[in-house]
């Protein structure tokens, strides 16, 4: 997951590195006679690396920009925490010192993405970045 401005110039670079990655091993592939079909085989790894930068991408500036689906499952709440901190401009070092901790605890909790985590510390989290949730049980 893409946490900081930084990581996401370097995602860009990465994606146009592994675009011409793939153009280049196509070209070399054509070159050494494989089929269509043997191509795409080979190549699948490739894409689907960069799809998942692509992916990575789209959820940052989603983020960046306060676009956040209206339901999420209970699981995915830690990295909607991230997301939210993200959107409201809050790095890690801020978000420490609203909760009282170190920068350290916040950046291994982010890289956990608060898995296992007590729902008084993610509440916790969510207030400090003004985040508001509500839980609906469903049967």
């Amino acid at each position: 997951m893409i946490k900081t401005e930084r990581a996401y110039k370097r995602a860009l670079e990465d994606l146009e590195t592994q675009q011409n990655h793939i153009h280049n091993e196509r070209k070399r592939f054509e070159d050494i006679g494989l089929t269509e079909d043997q191509i795409q085989q080979a190549l699948e790894p490739l894409h689907s690396f960069k799809d998942l930068i692509k992916e990575e991408i789209s959820f940052y500036e989603s983020a960046t920009n306060g676009e956040f689906p209206a339901t999420i499952q209970l699981s995915e709440i830690g990295v909607y925490l991230i997301a939210y901190r993200i959107y409201k401009g809050i790095n890690q070092s801020e978000l420490a010192t609203k909760l009282n901790v170190l920068q350290s605890q916040v950046a291994r909790d982010e890289k956990n993405e608060y898995y296992g985590a007590s729902i008084e510390k993610m509440v916790n989290v969510m207030k400090a970045i003004g985040m508001e949730a509500e839980l609906t049980i469903i049967s």
